[in-house]
């Protein structure tokens, strides 16, 4: 029974790891900002929207008293990280943004010391430090001539997964609504604030809305980052920290790296050494982190728990974002 459970986060992991290089193909077309508020227009206020209606009942839309958490919040985290990242995607390579992608469970017990108190132990913050050395590895190819490759790319991505961060944490105080409710009105918010930042940037000359040639020429980039990236790994993803519990849900968000990498070496790309021993070294790492943070009998896999109320139960932009 918990082998097939543990189907559904590897569906959704193994899904979120090939959409690094689906959405860097289409950035060829398409301007970042415009990109990614075309693909949450269609995901959060189209999908996600319908599924919420049939669901839960128009009342689900209705935030009441805790309009203003949901809105920080969705614009933290939907739009800070889905905007940072596709901006890295310009500067970094896919499996380099992925690899910082994977640091989100670390980043969210940091997250957690700086604003509730609770200190993470020290073996976890060690073994940040050496999940971080890798990456380095990675990025820079082990030649200190690399490290500027680490400058734009790298501090966007590590705003991105802070944000991420803090939209995880927030999540721990939605424990009445259900996980749908509270990714559909946080992914409204967001893409509400990705939509006048397009408008904006457009008016501004600092990015150019696509053409209609443009939008059909990235059509299928724009299906996968909705249907399998928003839609169905999302659902795939709570279903499995449902089942599982979080802890050993958020296991698997280790494996995004790896089927990236395993994408771009498909697509012809050729990693050194020194890059492979850096994302290996980056995967132990966040695994034996998971591992040295998951409590002996994890609150979520209890009955009736909920991925959104355990800070760990989502581990990467898209695990409720769907990214």
């Amino acid at each position: 029974m918990r082998s097939r459970a543990a189907a559904y986060p590897l569906i959704a992991v193994l899904g979120w790891g090939v959409m690094f290089p689906v959405l860097a193909s289409a950035l060829n077309r398409v301007d970042p900002l415009n990109l990614t508020t075309a693909r949450y227009l269609l995901a959060a206020a189209v999908v996600l929207v319908a599924i919420l209606l049939l669901r839960e009942g128009v009342d689900a839309l209705r935030p009441g008293a805790r309009m203003v958490e949901v809105v920080v919040l969705g614009v933290v985290g939907f739009a800070g990280f889905n905007v940072l990242t596709n901006l890295a995607l310009e500067h970094a390579a896919p499996q380099q943004v992925s690899l910082f992608v994977a640091t989100t469970p670390v980043i969210t017990q940091l997250v957690r010391w700086a604003r509730d108190g609770v200190r993470p132990k020290p073996l976890l913050l060690g073994l940040s430090l050496v999940a971080l050395l890798g990456v380095g590895l990675v990025i820079t190819r082990g030649s200190l001539a690399g490290l500027g490759q680490f400058g734009v790319g790298g501090l966007m991505m590590i705003g991105a997964v802070l944000g991420w961060g803090i939209y995880t944490h927030g999540a721990s105080r939605f424990g009445g609504w259900s996980p749908l409710r509270f990714t559909t009105l946080t992914a409204l918010a967001g893409t509400a604030a990705m939509l006048a930042a397009s408008i904006g940037a457009d008016a501004v000359g600092w990015q150019h809305a696509p053409a209609a040639a443009d939008l059909v020429a990235v059509t299928p980039q724009l299906a996968y980052a909705v249907i399998v990236g928003a839609v169905i790994a999302v659902l795939a993803w709570n279903t499995g920290v449902q089942r599982l519990g979080a802890a050993n849900a958020a296991l698997f968000m280790n494996l995004v790296p790896v089927t990236t990498f395993a994408v771009q070496i498909a697509r012809g790309y050729r990693p050194e050494p020194v890059e492979l021993v850096g994302a290996a070294v980056t995967i132990a790492a966040l695994v034996a982190a998971n591992l040295a943070n998951r409590p002996r009998t994890p609150a979520s896999s209890l009955p009736g728990a909920s991925a959104v109320t355990d800070p760990i139960a989502v581990t990467d932009r898209a695990a409720v974002s769907a990214r």
